[in-house]
């Protein structure tokens, strides 16, 4: 069955490159899936190690800023649980239609082999604001966060977390300081402990705020999402 698949791998770059029908036969992000011509955001299946490796789904947000993002989390309406351990957190899960998490391995994989810009998305009834970073990387090494170059509406909460290692409520490596996961109920790039915490206990007063809540520095938050393109991405190449 591998030579199979080989056959159809090749056949399908070969058939893609000769009939100009795809720029990116094998697209590694939501970016290439752009420029292959996908104008409306939804769920495609990317190749972010290339042809050899195993594809996944993500979600493309083709709309915002010029499109082309690969959309890695998103919260809605608290109906998934984001308090879970380290492998679900490693692996993914959530619902693409919905509130999801990517995993870490598909996010330290897109991350690396691409330099990536990160952008979030925050609303609240009919506020909404967002903050852009120019550098973001997620490390093979307990994924550590690599983040900086700021700019947007939504205030910067995510530099604090430069340098942070990833945990959750079964692994924390940082448990002398405060156990962060396990406080504020989800896991996520604490320090001591938090100014962004994106992925904790989703709340019913968005107004009110309280600390375990879908927190950006002093808010609570209805609507997230985390989403990255490529930094040389430039939305005049995608026409």
């Amino acid at each position: 069955s591998d030579v199979t698949e080989n056959s159809l791998t090749v056949s399908r770059l070969n058939f893609s490159s000769s009939s100009g029908t795809l720029r990116f036969p094998f697209p590694t992000d939501c970016s290439q899936e752009l420029l292959n011509g996908v104008r409306r955001s939804g769920e495609v299946e990317v190749y972010p190690q290339g042809t050899l490796g195993t594809p996944i789904m993500v979600y493309c947000d083709m709309e915002t800023d010029g499109g082309g993002w690969t959309v890695f989390q998103r919260r809605t309406d608290g109906s998934v649980d984001f308090f879970r351990g380290w492998k679900d957190y490693v692996g993914g899960f959530g619902d693409l239609s919905g509130e999801f998490w990517m995993g870490l391995e598909s996010l330290q994989n897109l991350t690396t082999m691409t330099k990536m810009t990160l952008r979030v998305d925050l609303r609240d009834k009919d506020e909404s604001a967002f903050a852009k970073y120019s550098t973001f990387e997620v490390a093979k090494k307990n994924y550590r966060l690599t983040v900086g170059g700021y700019n947007g509406t939504a205030g910067d909460s995510l530099s604090y977390h430069n340098n942070g290692v990833f945990s959750t409520k079964d692994h924390d490596l940082t448990p002398f300081i405060t156990r962060c996961a396990m406080s504020y109920r989800g896991g996520w790039w604490y320090k001591n402990c938090h100014e962004a915490n994106l992925n904790g206990l989703y709340g019913i007063d968005f107004k009110h705020q309280v600390t375990s809540h879908v927190s950006w520095t002093h808010y609570s938050i209805a609507f997230t999402e985390m989403k990255m393109r490529p930094a040389a991405f430039s939305p005049a190449t995608s026409g």
